[in-house]
């Protein structure tokens, strides 16, 4: 290792209720052994970041830690043959900035097939713009497109359109060529989402029903959701004959209530998307096309970049609901 120390954003536990998130210098040392270590360049926020760095023992278990399920970045050492010291790579999921020290740190060391090659076309501060969110939103992108849901066949709605995966879901679709509508919680966020493509917003309260009713007039042709809660439940229940949802996210809630009519009567199919734990050859598919056929052009407006000592400011934001878009982390 050249340098001996490195800056990292690290929540430790000074009560039960109460974490403490700063940037420190920690030592190499204390880096766990892996297969590589990675200079990281930029890392991404996401809610599962904004929720390990506020103590929630369901996806950390021990404090003190450096959260950030993303990083991109360049290798310093290898012992793994598919990899070599100068390398560009993107590592994200797995354990990564769960319980194993993540990429709000300048170095993470970690075992090599958390790691992939960053595709040709992509730079490391795109992928990061991407990050778990946006791969996210294009694995959900993909099980439609393969169901498969043909633009012109309906409507597409997308909930939780304003965070990561929403609003990369919206942008990716409506490229597409598919007519997208959005929900989301922010008035203020038309003109954001109109950008991205959507053809119409939607509230909270309007995407939620309360009236009880086992089924809803049909709606949608598919949905991508990434809240959970009634919400992803009236969606369900307004799909059109034969249509699919994807589910990838519970910011709302986890629980998810109705009945199995929209499966028996219509033959509505409910897609898991899991990020974290997904098989390589598709993470680089998916990987790929983001970076050539899916390419996003407007990626800039749909990010803020910020310092590792200005992301504690953007882990609240996200924690309060009042983050729109992504959150790039320049580490360099």
């Amino acid at each position: 290792m050249q340098d001996n120390s490195y800056s990292a954003l690290v929540v430790e536990e000074i009560t039960p209720d109460n974490y403490n998130r700063e940037v420190r210098l920690k030592q190499m040392a204390e880096l766990p052994h892996g297969e590589l270590c990675i200079r990281v360049h930029y890392s991404s926020l996401n809610y599962k970041d904004a929720l390990s760095a506020s103590g929630n023992r369901g996806v950390t278990k021990r404090y003190p830690h450096v959260p950030g399920i993303d990083a991109a970045g360049v290798v310093t050492e290898s012992s793994s043959p598919n990899f070599k010291s100068g390398d560009q790579v993107i590592a994200s999921g797995f354990d990564i900035g769960m319980n194993t020290p993540g990429g709000f740190g300048q170095y993470i060391s970690i075992p090599a097939e958390w790691a992939l090659h960053c595709p040709e076309h992509l730079t490391l501060r795109e992928s990061m713009i991407y990050g778990t969110a946006g791969f996210t939103a294009a694995q959900s992108v993909e099980r439609l497109v393969s169901f498969p849901i043909k633009p012109g066949k309906g409507e597409i709605l997308v909930t939780g359109a304003t965070g990561g995966v929403g609003s990369i879901a919206l942008a990716l679709l409506a490229n597409l060529g598919y007519s997208v509508s959005a929900v989301t919680g922010k008035p203020d966020a038309e003109k954001f989402l109109k950008r991205l493509g959507a053809c119409e917003i939607i509230s909270r309260q309007q995407a939620t029903d309360s009236t009880g009713k086992l089924l809803l007039k049909e709606k949608w042709a598919a949905v991508v959701d990434t809240v959970g809660g009634e919400i992803l439940s009236t969606a369900i229940k307004s799909t059109a004959y034969g249509g699919a949802v994807t589910c990838c996210g519970n910011v709302a809630s986890a629980d998810l209530s109705l009945s199995v009519y929209p499966f028996i009567l219509r033959g509505v199919s409910l897609l898991g998307i899991d990020s974290a734990k997904c098989p390589i050859q598709t993470r680089k598919r998916i990987w790929e096309k983001l970076a050539e056929e899916w390419r996003l052009e407007n990626l800039d407006s749909l990010v803020t970049e910020c310092k590792l000592s200005e992301l504690p400011v953007f882990i609240e934001y996200m924690l309060q609901g009042r983050q729109t878009g992504r959150v790039l982390i320049n580490l360099l």
